[in-house]
């Protein structure tokens, strides 16, 4: 299959690199000049384990191919998957400026059938809008599908190579074979192609990530009532956990969500519910709920410091993404947490073992960067885990404690036990642990 995909963002540097694993010849299209060229030289913008790998491995083979031509992606390719960005506009809204100039300028380099595939998340009604843009610019046959993403940052080759369900939305029986074809060899285990309309998958995708986002807003609600009442919410979540009705992901208590996606999708189908009329009190209140367990920890330092000054105080930072695996920082909690404690007057030394560059926009100037993590303990007053990356889940006890000046741990992410904290001489504060 020939396949142009445009952006070369997160989604999309994926999609093309892994449709490339598997034998297609694909032009990765970006009009930033800049990086295009690294990536021709085989220099990821990202940090996705497995990445650059396979970006190399097929740019090599000459099945991955990038270039700032729009005509020449068009032009020699029959699917064309738009994955440009949908950033969060002033009110909440997915902003589609990006999407629909992209649908204009494809509608007029269009030389033959096309199959417009939305891999960007939109709102629902968007393929129609591309269909309807397109549409004004070619005399060409065309069809439009959209084909939502499911990518967990840290796992996105897993993901995309071996997807638990692949979502088509089109009302074009052609469109659905050939979409079938292109995607039968990545489901040979079995796991199903969900034939539906546009709109139905537009839906699907807003309301997984909303679904997700509510459990965990449950699940840290949950456990803010452990820390009241005296329970304890590792006992708790494996109690629900274990009914198959609910399952026991997505039930882990800590400081908030973040990323790219739950944020900016439950905000995107608010604004979808508005407009419809549709009251959603459920979904507005698991943002409500996550912006508030943002700062879960600062509640929790000014307790344990009687609510005295702060100013002067030393915190060793562990993490600043918004989860392990990925250096991506949006809507990370580490952001309001941080910049709460820097307005206090805190001195924050942090480390994190990927975020570092991509947080400097959020933090420059307010914390010291350390080159490890014990760098960051050094004769500081407490630690802050924030991110549960996989090397801080056993780190040197002993050697914290020499290097501290108190062995005090505020975990957001309930890494640690709090019987074995408190057997090797630490105060440790966690989400809903008693």
């Amino acid at each position: 299959m020939k396949i142009c995909v445009i952006g070369t963002g997160y989604v999309g540097l994926v999609a093309g690199a892994c449709f490339a694993e598997y034998g297609n010849t694909i032009t990765c299209v970006d009009i930033d000049e800049k990086k295009i060229e690294k990536l021709k030289k085989g220099i990821i913008p990202i940090f996705e384990p497995g990445l650059s790998e396979l970006v190399i491995k097929n740019t090599n083979s000459h099945r991955l191919n990038f270039t700032t031509s729009l005509k020449e992606g068009v032009e020699n390719s029959k699917f064309i998957f738009i994955a440009v960005g949908t950033p969060t506009g002033k009110n909440g809204e997915a902003d589609l400026s990006m999407v629909l100039d992209v649908a204009k300028n494809i509608g007029k380099f269009m030389n033959g059938y096309k199959i417009i595939v939305d891999k960007s998340t939109v709102p629902v009604g968007t393929a129609d809008k591309v269909r309807e843009i397109i549409s004004k610019e070619t005399t060409h046959k065309f069809d439009v599908v959209s084909n939502p993403e499911f990518l967990k940052e840290g796992a996105a080759i897993d993901d995309f190579m071996r997807p638990e369900r692949v979502i088509i939305g089109t009302e074009s029986v052609e469109a659905a074979d050939l979409m079938k074809e292109l995607y039968t060899p990545f489901v040979l285990n079995g796991n199903p192609i969900l034939l539906m309309n546009t709109r139905s998958a537009e839906v699907s995708k807003y309301a997984a990530n909303s679904f997700l986002a509510t459990k965990i807003s449950f699940a840290n609600e949950i456990a803010n009532l452990c820390d009241a009442v005296g329970a304890n919410y590792e006992d708790v979540r494996k109690g629900i956990g274990s009914d198959s009705r609910i399952g026991n992901k997505f039930l882990y208590a800590g400081i908030g969500y973040g990323g790219s996606c739950f944020p900016k999708d439950v905000r995107a189908l608010l604004i979808t519910a508005k407009e419809y009329d549709v009251p959603m009190h459920v979904v507005q209140k698991v943002e409500e709920v996550n912006e508030q367990q943002k700062l879960r920890l600062l509640t929790k330092i000014k307790t344990h410091f009687k609510n005295e000054s702060l100013k002067g105080k030393v915190f060793g930072v562990w993490g600043l993404a918004f989860k392990p695996m990925t250096d991506d920082m949006r809507e990370a909690p580490a952001i309001p947490l941080l910049s709460e404690l820097h307005k206090e007057g805190v001195i924050l030394k942090v480390f994190d073992p990927a975020a570092h560059e991509t947080s400097e926009v959020y933090f420059k100037g307010k914390v010291e960067y350390k080159e490890d993590p014990y760098q960051a303990l050094e004769g500081s007053d407490a630690l802050l885990l924030l991110t549960e990356w996989r090397e801080f889940r056993e780190p040197d006890f002993d050697y914290m404690k020499q290097i501290m000046k108190s062995p005090l741990i505020f975990d957001g992410r309930n890494q640690y036990s709090k019987k074995i904290m408190k057997n090797l001489g630490f105060t440790h504060y966690a989400i809903g642990i008693n």
